[in-house]
């Protein structure tokens, strides 16, 4: 019979054990699932024969909290969770989120700002020598210089303010076994240089072979331009095949060294992977809280594939799980299906057979095995390449076997489906099973925007595009006899889009006769494309300047654009067309977003909102005209100071 690992000194004795080999950190709750980084990593160093204990959420204010197990024969794991502990935190204008969902009962405040810093540091103030190897999309993408969009200056290598000795970075299976068998055999941590995957501190360069010399910290910190330079080289070092070592200078500190990345895992890998002990669920210490929210969004999901070469600039999927595909074979998904429809909970849905892209099954041509990812090139950006392998035949197979075991009665794709990488597919086979069996009315697509400008600097297929897939989607919806409607996602204020950007979407999102159901400001997050051109107002790879909407009164402007329709936009509405010389767009005609403001008989507007004088939501007297150019908006920075503490607040039932 399976357990969980040990949460407690009790739980571990009980086990027979007077050491843990491991202690794992985690900002998460205690989930035993495969969706959960810690969970796999955890059961994979069970499975090579080591010994892991599980500190979940530790109180970061008492050392005792990191002191359930005593000290570790080996070293300390500590990741901040799933997700990004700075999103998971605060919105895009950076207030406090209300709901963590990796936290029992959805209570916000279990886990400070940037565990992977206040956990080692903790940690440190104890055990002044025990090896700290940190991980997780946290650590991953931090571990060189990065502009934190929340303090708005560049900082230095997490490794560096943590007090940790390594870094595994991206997919983290093959490094973690191999930084422990080298612990195991007595290398001392600060000798263990060389593994793929990992950075590491170092006082000389001469532990790196052939390495590439980024921009100083300094000069990064210092200069825009060399941080762009210096995002470039690390964007086009991201494959295992092609990338060299890469060197960070931080004067008399020394120096962070980023290895290679790991190699991709094999089809026998991942299988092996997700067919770990895993209890499937949270730790019963959480039941009488409710449980852990995000889980339900997974439970009856399948994950059959890590990577993506859809290169969205916006995304940090390159930095994090790499360009090149890895897939689970069909047995193993089945496998862990057959096994979901025994769970009383189960109504015979699945959610969702997917990962970063759902319909992404393979890599995006066979060069990728052997020769890595091209440096300078796209594979669906601008256009698909010539050497793009578009088949969906092995996804297709897959869905139809899962259709068929018993006890489910429908399967979905919840995860998103690039719709250019299905128009480069010649053979509409998936796309007709999409419609007949994996959608129940909407199919969720992202666009993001309809202005080429902006989707050039997003790394995203031309409007038209997505216009042909639309039209592809309505005749297979015909040939079914269905009325299935596809609902776009679209983001505001992104690099590139000016204001008279934001109003040809508004005007789109008119004519689609109503209001998307998400509208998402874009959100800096380290480690993309489109943060380095929001930092430095440059396109790293290509050194073109960037127009980027930074101040949050334009922002607002933009997004309100979106949502034309809410009342209470109307005033920063009218100021973006005006910004945008759009005035055309307010009247009574079919196309207007907005009616003029009407007038009393003295001449005087009529209503309190046409209050001379009176201020609008934004704050700014009505009546005083702006420059008709987004650009001309004040770029003043408010300094805001984000806490590492949160009010606790009242359980979510």
């Amino acid at each position: 019979m399976h357990e969980f690992l040990p949460v407690t000194a009790q739980e571990m004795k009980d086990r027979g054990w007077e050491q843990v080999d491991f202690v794992y950190l985690t900002g998460d709750a205690y989930v035993d699932h495969s969706s959960f980084g810690s969970a796999i990593i955890s059961r994979l160093l069970e499975s090579h024969g080591y010994r892991v204990g599980i500190i979940p959420q530790p109180d970061w204010r008492k050392k005792e909290s990191i002191q359930v197990f005593g000290e570790p024969r080996l070293g300390f794991l500590v990741t901040a969770g799933n997700m990004d502990s700075m999103v998971n935190h605060y919105t895009v204008s950076k207030k406090h989120r209300q709901k963590d969902s990796y936290s029992p009962g959805g209570v916000m405040g279990l886990r400070p700002d940037m565990p992977t810093v206040v956990y080692s540091n903790l940690i440190r103030q104890t055990y002044k020598h025990t090896p700290i190897i940190l991980g997780g999309i946290e650590a991953s993408l931090r571990r060189l210089a990065h502009y934190d969009y929340w303090e708005d200056r560049v900082k230095r290598s997490v490794l560096l303010d943590s007090g940790a000795d390594l870094i595994s970075y991206g997919m983290g299976e093959h490094s973690i076994i191999e930084i422990a068998d080298a612990l195991n055999s007595g290398i001392p941590i600060e000798e263990i240089t060389y593994i793929p995957g990992t950075v590491y501190k170092s006082k000389t360069t001469d532990t790196a072979y052939d390495p590439v010399a980024l921009p100083s910290f300094d000069q990064v910190r210092d200069s825009k331009e060399a941080y762009a330079e210096s995002f470039s080289v690390q964007y086009r070092n991201t494959d295992p095949f092609t990338a060299k070592p890469l060197i960070e200078d931080y004067g008399t500190r020394g120096y962070v060294i980023q290895n290679p990345p790991a190699l991709p895992l094999s089809t026998q890998e991942m299988d092996d992977v997700y067919d770990l002990p895993y209890m499937g669920t949270w730790h019963p210490m959480y039941d009488s809280q409710g449980g852990i929210p995000a889980l339900d969004e997974i439970r009856f999901s399948l994950t059959s594939n890590r990577g993506c070469f859809g290169g969205c600039s916006f995304c940090a999927l390159t930095f994090h799980q790499g360009r090149i595909l890895q897939t689970r074979s069909h047995e193993s998904i089945l496998k862990e299906a057959e096994k979901m429809t025994e769970d009383p909970a189960f109504k015979g849905y699945i959610h969702d057979v997917g990962g970063p892209t759902a319909d992404f099954r393979q890599p995006s041509c066979q060069k990728q095995l052997t020769k890595g990812v091209c440096q300078n090139r796209q594979c669906l950006f601008p256009t698909p390449c010539k050497n793009l392998t578009a088949d969906h035949s092995d996804y297709v197979t897959l869905l139809g076997k899962l259709r068929k075991i018993p006890g489910v009665k429908k399967v979905f794709i919840r995860s998103g489906v690039r719709f250019d990488y299905v128009m480069a597919d010649k053979n509409p086979a998936f796309l007709q099973e999409l419609v007949r069996h994996h959608i129940s009315g909407q199919l969720r697509v992202a666009p993001e925007h309809v202005s080429d400008q902006v989707l050039h600097y997003m790394g995203k297929p031309s409007h038209k595009v997505y216009q042909d897939f639309l039209k592809a989607y309505e005749r297979e919806n015909k040939k079914t006899g269905q009325k299935q409607y596809a609902v776009p996602y679209f983001m505001s204020s992104h690099p590139g889009c000016t204001m008279k950007e934001a109003v040809k979407l508004a005007e789109y999102v008119r004519d689609l006769g109503f209001t998307p159901e998400q509208v998402q400001d874009f959100y800096p997050t380290p480690s993309t494309l489109s943060t380095c051109m929001y930092y430095t107002e440059i396109h790293p790879l290509t050194k073109e300047k960037v127009y980027v909407p930074k101040n949050p009164h334009e922002k607002a402007v933009q997004r309100a654009l979106m949502q034309y329709k809410n009342p209470a936009n109307r005033s920063l509405v009218l100021e973006g067309l005006k910004m945008a010389d759009r005035m055309d767009l307010v009247g009574f005609g079919p196309k207007c977003l907005i009616r003029p403001e009407r007038k009393n008989n003295d001449g005087g507007k009529a209503g309190r909102k046409g209050h001379p004088g009176e201020k609008n939501s934004a704050g700014n007297r009505k009546g005083k005209s702006r420059e008709v150019s987004g650009k001309n908006f004040a770029r003043k920075s408010v300094k805001k100071t984000i806490r590492n503490t949160h009010k606790k607040k009242k359980q979510i039932e």
